[in-house]
């Protein structure tokens, strides 16, 4: 049997993640630097830290409001916040552009403070589920 509850809440959340990225990005386009993909880099590295972060709460919890919500904010939130697509989009279209040293380092960067980001949220969450 299937829990449409749960298929709510991750299409909510989703629906949620997804407006808040759009509307960051919106606002992060006069960032200095047209020529790099800024908002993609900043929204991903939120997004790990905030995956990373309701992870480690959630695994902790594992029963209470934030297991209760795990779907609604793993999947459905971070889910439709974060957009692996759109980097690869960039990078591709960085390299369409010839500007190989630029997609070199936004893919370098981008890796790296993401899982600087998700390692950094994990720790928070672990100190929150502890308190």
């Amino acid at each position: 049997m299937t829990n449409w509850r749960v298929y709510g809440a991750v299409g909510a959340g989703s629906a949620l993640g997804t407006s808040l990225r759009y509307q960051l990005s919106l606002s992060l386009l006069g960032l200095p630097g047209p020529w790099f993909p800024w908002a993609t880099l900043a929204v991903n590295m939120l997004g790990s830290w905030l995956i990373a972060l309701f992870a480690a709460v959630a695994a902790a919890r594992l029963q209470g409001w934030v297991a209760h919500w795990q779907p609604f904010l793993l999947a459905g939130f971070c889910g439709g916040f974060t957009t692996f697509s759109l980097f690869g989009l960039e990078v591709m279209l960085l390299l369409a552009q010839g500007r190989l040293f630029t997609a070199f380092c936004y893919g370098l960067a981008s890796l790296m403070l993401w899982l600087a980001a998700a390692w950094h949220g994990h720790g928070v969450g672990r100190r929150l589920a502890a308190s």
